[in-house]
């Protein structure tokens, strides 16, 4: 078992693990501090992530952070921030952005007084502890402070992250945000953890109807985008997201085939389609349109254009049907092109990054004397002896 870090002990020197331009902003902000008398500390999910690279040598990148300020009024903090050119991005949560990559934000309390996700009472807090308790999940409620590197770990985040676990800080104040339903769920999916019993039952009796829609797929894409899309899939139905979201409750059965089939195929994922796959793989598996998903997600014209073109996966790919497919787009940007052999064989056909070209033109069967719809029909049955023809004898 590789070693801990406990609360209050020093945590190792974590410089090296910021990219250089990351690096220069928080040595900078870093010196701000101190020139102020401030105390602040490294919160959230870079602490989370910078545990995982140290002790349990997880590839991480660490690309952004967010800091606490303590020790500091309202209107000072403000002006402080305003002086550096940090902009404001929730001046009533006390959040302020720089230079894009860098939140720093006063400690706080936030109490639900009305629905959707500003109805909070925000209060500023003094104590760390309290501070801390407002995180969502454990493994997201450590503390290093910036000066003395002093780990705070009052919730046993520690024990999640290396138990690969997922559970509430503070059932009371997490019921009060309906999106840490879908957090636990893309977190599932980006870290391969499991969200413990206790916690999902806190999930399942939530309602996501408060939730606007583009809050909804900011976290969705973000499980699109995790290396564990099987358990973004369990959690998906687990939690009931998928009845509350898409009115979709497959069975056990559904999902034990579709996890199957995301979990053996995802090393054969495309990088610049990734995104797309869970998508696709899930609607295949329930033999549903694409947009029955993309449509309660407001998907962007991104996806829908992507999707527009898409064929489902048939039970026997032949050459003929690669070649036939391939003569719309190039295989390359099939999202079916993530099944075993797909990839070498349309290398090997030469349509992996190109289309299929039957050189047969609608000009020249119109020289013919076809026209209107007997000219689709003709080009239709031409474009197939082609492809018969050139893959006579292919599988």
């Amino acid at each position: 078992m590789p070693p801990k870090i406990s609360h209050g002990e020093i945590f190792p020197d974590f410089l090296h693990l910021l990219p250089p331009r990351l690096k220069k902003d928080f040595l900078f902000l870093k010196e701000l501090f101190f020139e102020n008398g401030l105390r602040a500390y490294l919160v959230g999910g870079a602490v989370r992530d910078m545990v995982r690279v140290l002790f349990l040598n997880e590839r991480v990148d660490i690309v952004d952070l967010d800091i606490e300020v303590y020790d500091i009024s309202e209107d000072r903090f403000a002006k402080l921030m305003e002086s550096i050119g940090a902009k404001g991005v929730g001046r009533s949560f006390f959040v302020y952005k720089y230079k894009e990559h860098i939140d720093i934000s006063l400690p706080r309390r936030e109490s639900k007084i009305a629905p959707g996700h500003r109805g909070f009472r925000v209060e500023y807090v003094k104590s760390e502890k309290e501070a801390s308790r407002r995180r969502d999940f454990k493994m997201n409620a450590l503390m290093i402070e910036v000066f003395t590197r002093r780990f705070l770990d009052f919730w046993g985040g520690v024990e999640d992250i290396f138990s690969k676990r997922i559970s509430v800080v503070d059932p009371k104040s997490f019921v009060e945000d309906s999106l840490r339903v879908l957090r636990g769920m893309q977190f599932a999916a980006r870290l391969g953890y499991k969200i413990d019993k206790a916690s999902c039952e806190i999930m399942k009796s939530m309602e996501l109807e408060d939730l606007s829609s583009e809050r909804v797929f900011w976290e969705f894409e973000k499980m699109f985008k995790g290396s564990y899309p099987h358990y973004g899939l369990y959690y998906l139905l687990s939690l009931k997201i998928s009845k509350k979201i898409f009115d979709l409750d497959p069975g056990g059965a559904f999902f034990y085939e579709c996890a199957r089939e995301m979990a053996k195929c995802r090393k054969n994922f495309e990088p610049h389609l990734y995104k797309f796959y869970f998508i696709y793989i899930f609607a295949k598996a329930l033999h549903i349109g694409y947009g029955r998903l993309l449509t309660p997600l407001e998907a962007p014209n991104e996806y829908k254009r992507v999707f527009k073109k898409q064929k489902y996966v048939p039970k026997n790919i032949t050459d003929r049907f690669l070649a036939a497919l391939a003569m719309l787009y190039p295989l390359k940007e099939w999202l079916g092109n993530y099944r075993e052999d797909v990839k070498i064989r349309s290398k090997e056909l030469g349509i992996w990054d190109k289309k299929f070209d039957c050189e047969i033109k609608p000009s020249d069967l119109m020289r013919e004397g076809f026209y209107g719809k007997e000219l689709g029909i003709e080009l239709k049955k031409r474009v197939l002896r082609c492809v018969k023809s050139r893959f006579k004898g292919a599988k």
